[in-house]
């Protein structure tokens, strides 16, 4: 069988479908998108909902419990979690991958109509849902700042004009405001003008509703035109509403500023944000681009960044428009590390082929298996689909160091056939016929240990498919050109031995590789006269193969350094929000004293529900210096989190910007163990001692949890047969607390592009102590006015700030970061450990997140290597029709492994899920080397009736010079992914040490 025939008989048409796959991958490799990984994105909807005013107990109970019983029958639900806070709900709902995040918004919206009945009457709009994982980090911030327009001003270009537009982008799912500053108009009511005067609050809440209305009028219909009739009942600002009359007293109006002050402000004054770098500090608005699962963020960040000069153009000179993170430029710069990479191993590998050949004109023909296979393979990845990431690039990085052996053992053999004599044409034609069938075993196994990767479940399964079916598409490409325009090359542009000539460099080379054959000669001839003593090596590197697999520290996707670091400060649980400005304020000063860091934004969160956060809580993001200026972006993260130690009070979070983030949970650390109980009391109890066990791990820091239960309150109390007897009912003292204290939303400003808030409460001055409480009055049944001491006592306690589910079970999440040199495999078995003996049997636990994947992707590993060699296994027996020839193949698989292993813990690095990749990768060169071998020997037993010795000695010798070729192209295609120090290099780097090592 020579496969190869046609192609040496035809080299016209060989030229042309070489020239047909160069020019169809370029055009391909033309419009693939840039991507950092391929989409492995659970569709995942965040639910939100509010009850102005009510607890975060009531929020669990009569909002949060009714939406999951729903919720929790959906088909595909991986996972429900919820977070209740004051007057607000958010379920998180995550599902499989396999799931259409379309299909799965229409069975939520569903679920959240069935669900209406069951939810309290008062809220203000129905539950709504959107497509966003609330855990993500946003692709980019944007920053608006200016040192003479007041902030609900800046606010108006941010929210009305970007955000809005921003919303509209293909592929966004939210855009965040930080630092919210609407306009609204405040009236803050005096309660001593109030009970002089006698009104009640609800009084001014209705008088300033019926003063601010916007009512169509109508239209006059006259003989020859129509006339609008246009009202002025629209109150626009906080002057129109001064002189608003609430009611008379001795046949007097009593108008609204003489009740307390009526002023010009914001929406929410609870929260702030601040842009600056080192020269400068500003209050600001930033705005945060979320994506929506499974769109690509390259194309989502390009999108919104068309759109800046158009906003720049639409505001003043005095509005400047900052751009503070964009993650799309982190990906371009990996992806072009990664094509640099590329660049290098094909220089290395040809190089390789060079110091063997020492011929330019021979080298040439092996080296355009590499290109052709390259290129070709963009034409697939476009016809399916792919992107260029950081996965997709890697394998076409990796297989520049097997594409090329094909060719080099087509080459070799039609070479030695030309040293027995043979003419050009001769020589290609009985040289490939020899060798057709060892570089088609070779091309479908080494093709066929990435069959099982595609067969993997989950988020893996979702990476690494990519992966491997480049990987292979690269493999068979390099299997065809060998076949074909390699030996019809050989046939028109070799040269007999006779015709060349040599200088005294290939004469001295020549010399060397001939003293190194002698040597491997000598000690081949020893191990096969000493079997028994082979054998037993072999079962030692076996055994100590398995001893490193268990001991070396595992583990999961690596993070890239993206020059960007998130943070979360939490102060102590009930914390003002003066108190938090001011902290958060010295976090910034902090941070921009060090010459690390080139710009940053920090914010105060305070009562912004939707964003998942606490008002005892803040949040930072930093953007570094260049990393050519600084230290990694672990070390820097260590310094920092000690430097943010000084600040009294406060607590700091620090976390890497995530390559992938696994949950949908934000939490203050990195990784999440969750436990869950029906018995809140115990779970609560529990929880709290456990969080103190971990702190004591040494390999654990940052551990801290999301229970938060000891945030100051003040119980009213109210005497209800009082309160009766005086006209007075429970509703109404809610209401009149609610108007007091709960910045509540009485009326509506409608402006041509937007709508504003009239907010009443009290008075600055009178929110400052619970005492003022009783200054408070309510208005009984009959009009009189009575003081809220009479009908109510209140005492100051202690109650929860949020409440949590997870299921349906009421849950406490801890999490936590690893200390330098911990591996994450350490880190979950001492907690599970820890968990066993610690932790009633009443409560369930469970890793969820990066760790949960973690923890399940053990054994799938495991899983994927044994399946790997018992589908090499089976391919080869097939094409060798043998049970015994595969296990000889697949013999020097354990030294291979072993080799990796080695050098993985020489090098303090983690068998993470690249360097995994790489002991796959290290299965097809093992194979390809014996099957040389292997398949020579055979073929020499079979047709010339050699004895197994002398046939396998023969085999080893006169393949000596294309396995070292093609085990040295293998080494050098890796070497610039063991020694990159590129953008994304850190995460690719255990990849190739396994398969250098």
């Amino acid at each position: 069988m020579n496969l190869a025939q046609p192609f040496i008989r035809r080299p016209v048409a060989t030229t042309l479908i070489m020239l047909a796959i160069v020019i169809f991958g370029i055009a391909a490799y033309r419009v693939l998108p840039v991507s950092d990984l391929p989409n492995v994105d659970f569709p995942t909807l965040l639910v939100t909902a509010s009850l102005p005013g009510a607890n975060p107990d009531t929020m669990a109970s009569a909002v949060a419990t009714p939406l999951e019983r729903q919720f929790s029958t959906i088909a595909g639900l991986a996972s429900m979690n919820s977070m209740s806070s004051l007057g607000a709900t958010q379920v998180i709902l995550q599902f499989d991958l396999s799931r259409n995040i379309d299909a799965a918004a229409q069975d939520v919206q569903a679920m959240i109509t069935q669900a209406a009945p069951l939810l309290p009457p008062g809220m203000p709009s129905p539950p709504t849902y959107r497509k966003v994982n609330p855990a993500d980090q946003p692709i980019m911030f944007l920053g608006l700042t200016s040192a003479t327009l007041p902030l609900w001003t800046i606010d108006e270009y941010g929210e009305t004009l970007m955000a809005q537009r921003i919303s509209m982008v293909s592929g966004v799912a939210q855009v965040q405001v930080f630092g919210s500053q609407k306009y609204a108009v405040r009236v803050q009511v005096d309660p001593h003008a109030l009970a002089s005067r006698g009104i009640g609050i609800d009084q001014v809440e209705q008088a300033v509703r019926s003063a601010n209305v916007n009512i169509p009028t109508g239209t006059l219909y006259g003989e020859r035109r129509a006339l609008t009739v246009q009202a002025t009942g629209q109150l626009t600002d906080a002057a129109m509403y001064r002189p608003v009359i609430v009611t008379y007293r001795n046949g007097a109006p009593v108008r609204l500023d003489q009740l307390g002050q009526v002023i010009d402000s914001v929406e929410d004054d609870k929260t702030a944000s601040w842009y600056g770098d080192s020269q400068t500090l500003e209050r600001s608005l930033v705005l945060a681009v979320q994506r929506q699962p499974g769109t690509n963020t390259v194309a989502v960040a390009q999108a919104v960044k068309d759109l800046l000069p158009t906003f720049e153009r639409w505001m003043p000179p005095s509005v400047k428009l900052h751009l503070l993170f964009d993650r799309s430029q982190t990906i371009r710069n990996s992806i072009d590390d990664v094509k640099l990479t590329m660049v290098l191993a094909l220089a290395l590998v040809i190089l390789v082929i060079f110091l063997f050949l020492r011929n330019v004109s021979v080298t040439l023909i092996p080296s355009l298996a590499l290109p052709l296979s390259i290129v070709g393979t963009f034409a697939a990845m476009s016809q399916l689909g792919y992107s260029l990431d950081n996965l997709s690039m890697m394998a076409l990085v990796l297989s520049i160091g097997f594409v090329v052996d094909d060719a080099i053992v087509m080459l070799e053999n039609i070479v030695r056939h030309m040293e027995m004599g043979e003419s050009p044409m001769e020589a290609a034609l009985n040289g490939s016929r020899e060798i057709s069938f060892t570089i088609l075993s070779m091309t479908l196994s080494l093709a066929a240990v990435f069959i099982p990767v595609l067969f993997m479940p989950g988020i893996l399964g979702r990476l690494f498919h990519e992966f491997a079916v480049t990987i292979c598409v690269a493999i068979l490409i390099s299997g065809f050109v060998s076949l074909s325009l390699t030996p019809m090359l050989c046939s028109r542009f070799l040269r007999p031995p006779s015709e060349q000539r040599h200088g005294r460099l290939y004469v001295a080379s020549e010399r060397f590789f001939d003293a190194l054959l002698r040597l491997y000669e000598r000690s081949l001839q020893w191990v096969l006269h000493h079997r028994l003593s082979t054998m037993l090596a072999s079962l030692l590197i076996l055994v100590a193969t398995g001893y490193l697999f268990v001991q070396v520290p595992k583990g999961f996707i690596p993070d890239e350094d993206q020059s960007a670091i998130f943070g979360i400060t939490e102060a102590v649980q009930g914390a003002s929000f003066e108190e938090m400005k001011h902290l958060q304020h010295a976090v910034a000063e902090i941070l921009r004293s060090d010459p690390r860091v080139d710009t940053l934004f920090t914010t105060v969160v305070g009562s912004n529900a939707s964003a998942g956060s606490t008002p005892n809580q803040g949040r930072f993001f930093i953007h570094t210096v260049p990393r050519s200026q600084r230290p990694s972006i672990g070390e820097m993260v260590q310094e920092l989190r000690r430097e943010l130690t000084v600040i009294p009070g406060l607590r700091s979070f620090l976390q890497p910007m995530p390559t992938i983030r696994i949950g949908g949970q934000l939490t203050k650390s990195m990784y999440q163990f969750t436990l869950q109980s029906p018995n809140t009391q115990e779970l609560y109890d529990s929880s709290q001692r456990f969080e103190g066990r971990l702190r004591q791990l040494s390999e654990l820091q940052d551990v801290t949890s999301d229970l938060q239960i000891k945030n100051p309150q003040v119980n009213v109390l109210i005497d209800r047969d009082k309160a009766s007897s005086l006209g007075v009912t429970a509703e109404q003292i809610e209401n009149a607390l609610y108007d007091a204290y709960g910045d509540r939303w009485i009326s509506t400003i409608y402006a041509p592009n937007n709508q504003y808030k009239v907010i009443l409460e009290l008075g600055d001055q009178y929110q400052l102590d619970p005492a003022v409480l009783s200054m408070l009055y309510v208005t009984a049944s009959n009009g009189q006015l009575v003081q809220l001491d009479a009908v109510a006592r209140f005492t100051e306690g202690l109650g929860p700030m949020t409440v949590n589910h997870a299921g349906q079970l009421p849950a406490v999440t801890i999490s936590f970061n690893l200390r330098p040199g911990v591996s994450l495999s350490e880190a979950v078995g001492k907690i599970n450990a820890l968990a066993r003996t610690d932790l009633p049997g009443t409560i369930t636990t469970g890793f969820q997140g990066t760790a949960q994947a973690f923890e399940s992707s053990l054994s799938g590993l495991w899983i994927l290597l044994v399946l790997a060699i018992v589908v090499i296994y089976i391919v080869l027996g097939i094409l060798y029709e043998s049970f015994v020839h595969p296990l000889t193949i697949l013999s020097g698989l354990p030294s291979a492994v072993f080799g990796a292993l080695l050098v993985l813990m020489v090098f303090r690095m983690e068998l993470n899920i690249y360097a995994f990749v790489g002991l796959i990768m290290l299965i097809g060169i093992v194979k390809k080397n014996a099957i040389m071998q292997i398949d020579f020997a055979l073929q020499a037993q079979r047709t010339e009736g050699k004895a197994p010795l002398d046939a396998i000695y023969e085999g080893c010798v006169i393949r000596f010079r294309p396995i070292m070729m093609t085990t040295m192209a293998a080494l050098f295609g890796a070497l610039p992914i063991a020694l990159g120090v590129g953008a994304g290099a850190e995460s690719r780097r255990p990849l190739g040490v396994a398969v250098v090592g």
